[in-house]
């Protein structure tokens, strides 16, 4: 049964659950989510959360090095951003520091909380619980972010053939001309997967390289997902290299400065892996810039809606 609240704050963040039907689905242990809601609710010190437990499910929502992804984004003090899927609001607060306001769209009532939580003396966020797919929006943003959201459009729009291309297509209707789509997601020909890592979804190795089963979540090499956009109307695509990942990324190169001196080594995050050759040799090795792109372990894609 639906626990709704309609409209509530939290601090100063609104939650708006007009488009929650009830049904969490999706999470990444209910134990690992509620006590990083706690550590949020409870105002406990971060770091001090991180000592006690870092498994991976907790470093990933409570590590202060998933903001770096906004970095390289185009932000300006007058956008209107729309976040899709915004978890736990690792990203969220960022994104307000630097946009006039957030939107956040999160399927998971808890994970809204969380963010709620988190963010709660920000002004400027609106958090929006429920199926994307279902949700009629009122604005035109001038950016949107799919930060690890594309890879699972089937399960915001479940009933399509093309989930991917159906929720590419709704965010170009609610995007300005000139609107700016940032997207972050692993890259199925990563090195990381060629030297044994498993795929980050689905838990055994070289799953995406193979090419992947029928359900479930999906990535895309740097040239599908280039046509992907492509096909759907988008235009001016500018591609980002986060490395280890764009889930913690410490250095971020881009399509203008591929590589450097230091490429740091791919993190697996406490999954066991094969160890099949030296990732960061390898990557040494490439002396063609378009060799470490295609390559590289995942991906930060701006793209324009140009008309």
């Amino acid at each position: 049964m639906k626990e709704s609240f309609g409209q509530c704050k939290i601090g100063s963040v609104i939650i708006d659950d007009r488009f929650y039907d009830g049904a969490d689905t999706y999470n990444e242990g209910d134990a690992e989510e509620e006590f990083v809601l706690d550590v949020f609710r409870e105002g406990k010190d971060v770091e001090e959360a991180l000592r006690r437990d870092n498994r991976w499910p907790i470093l990933y929502q409570l590590s202060p090095e998933r903001k770096n992804i906004v970095l390289p984004m185009d932000l300006r003090s007058s956008d209107l951003v729309l976040e899709v899927g915004a978890g736990m609001g690792a990203i969220t607060g960022a994104l307000a520091k630097r946009a006039k306001h957030v939107d956040c769209i999160e399927l998971s009532a808890r994970r809204s909380l969380a963010n709620a939580w988190r963010n709660k003396d920000c002004d400027n966020i609106t958090i929006y619980t429920g199926n994307f797919q279902k949700m009629q929006l009122d604005g035109k943003y001038d950016v949107a972010t799919l930060i690890g959201v594309l890879e699972y459009a089937p399960m915001f729009f479940h009933d399509e053939m093309f989930p991917d291309e159906t929720m590419l297509n709704k965010l170009w209707g609610l995007l300005k001309p000139g609107g700016r789509l940032y997207i972050a997601i692993e890259n199925r020909l990563g090195m990381k997967y060629f030297a044994g890592a498993v795929e980050d979804h689905f838990g055994s190795a070289y799953v995406g390289i193979s090419g992947y089963p029928i359900a479930g979540a999906k990535t895309y090499s740097r040239a599908e997902l280039h046509a992907l956009l492509k096909k759907m109307g988008w235009d001016d695509i500018y591609f980002y290299y986060p490395y280890p990942d764009y889930k913690l990324p410490s250095v971020i190169y881009s399509d203008d400065m591929p590589n450097g001196d230091f490429i740091p080594a791919a993190v697996d995050y406490n999954q066991t892996r094969h160890e099949n050759f030296d990732e960061h040799k390898a990557f040494l090795s490439m002396t063609q810039a378009e060799d470490y792109r295609t390559f590289a372990n995942s991906f930060l894609v701006e793209a324009k809606k140009t008309v």
